[in-house]
């Protein structure tokens, strides 16, 4: 009886996790990018050779504009940079507002690619400083790359087991900023067309990162991918998003905290997070990988002063940005 008992109890409990649902608390789409995010103008914290712009400039400039249900922002292609400027024009935007666990739905037709490009989308701490609070990196590449690398950032003590449930390859298990000149745990993406021209040749597609204290997770599925959930296909029209454990399969990358194996404890290295859309160029990485990426043979911020055609494809088209808690 006991043993019925329990496994009366057990079934009940997984039907109960099978009705586990989101809300939607924020959706973002063409002209409302505008009032939910703000316009950063200091200087790159990742020394890049680009001079991000205000608002009113990113619109004047026609590099910040919205089309129907359409978001655009994009670095300068027209200009010759001089040597003493700051930088080639370009857009970094923070959400007003701070969010912590939930599902984060990007519906995404272009991302910036290019020689010397560093787009990425993003989370951070609103309480600080950095790394204090943690960052996520869940759309980040350079220069020529082929597929997205996710990543988190982090004060001593996180680090991520090297096998664990996702689809993607462990890149690095140290999440410590302080290890390894900034690598971060990293997980890179092994599916087809995750960044760069593949992803925007095929229409781009759906970046998904859930949040919860005992994972970390980011899913990718290309537009015309027959398994990607309908309930992602569909966000733009629903309020209630069903718990991505039970359906969606191993996510690409995962990061599984204390509570769930791994060995980072949440509440000590994650707080409420803005979120992030820049594209900078050359800088920590970009430029630093710039010669071995087939991009040279001038350097890094050369290429950026006297190549404006060649950001021709560095921008962002996103059609919608949704966030479910």
């Amino acid at each position: 009886m006991r043993l019925a008992a329990l496994v009366s109890l057990l079934f009940a409990a997984s039907a109960l996790a099978q009705q586990v649902q989101y809300s939607l608390t924020d959706a973002f789409s063409g002209t409302q990018f505008f009032d939910a995010f703000v316009w950063e103008t200091f200087n790159d914290p990742t020394h890049g050779r680009v001079n991000y712009v205000d608002i009113s400039t990113a619109i004047k400039s026609n590099l910040s504009y919205a089309s129907g249900s359409k978001f655009i922002m994009r670095a300068d292609s027209t200009s010759i940079v001089p040597s003493y400027a700051r930088g080639r024009d370009s857009v970094r935007i923070t959400s007003k507002t701070a969010y912590t666990e939930g599902l984060y739905i990007l519906d995404l037709s272009h991302m910036p690619t290019g020689c010397a490009t560093w787009p990425a989308w993003w989370t951070f701490s609103r309480n600080g400083p950095w790394p204090s609070g943690g960052e996520i990196d869940i759309i980040e590449g350079v220069n020529q790359n082929t597929a997205n690398l996710a990543s988190l950032h982090t004060t001593p003590n996180c680090s991520m087991p090297p096998i664990r449930q996702q689809t993607g390859a462990t890149v690095s298990t140290d999440c410590d900023t302080n290890v390894n000149y900034n690598q971060g745990c990293g997980t890179s993406f092994t599916k087809a067309n995750s960044y760069g021209p593949g992803f925007n040749a095929q229409g781009g597609g759906h970046y998904v990162l859930l949040r919860t204290k005992s994972e970390i997770s980011v899913w990718f599925w290309a537009r015309s991918d027959p398994l990607t959930p309908p309930e992602v296909l569909l966000s733009s029209q629903s309020t209630r998003m069903p718990s991505p454990s039970i359906t969606w399969g191993p996510p690409d990358a995962n990061f599984p905290l204390s509570s769930n194996g791994g060995n980072c404890d949440y509440e000590a290295h994650f707080d409420p997070h803005h979120i992030i859309f820049d594209l900078t160029l050359c800088g920590d990485w970009a430029g630093t990988s710039f010669a071995t990426s087939g991009c040279g043979p001038s350097t890094c911020e050369d290429f950026v002063n006297n190549n404006p055609a060649s950001f021709a494809e560095a921008y962002w088209e996103i059609n919608s940005l949704r966030i479910y808690t």
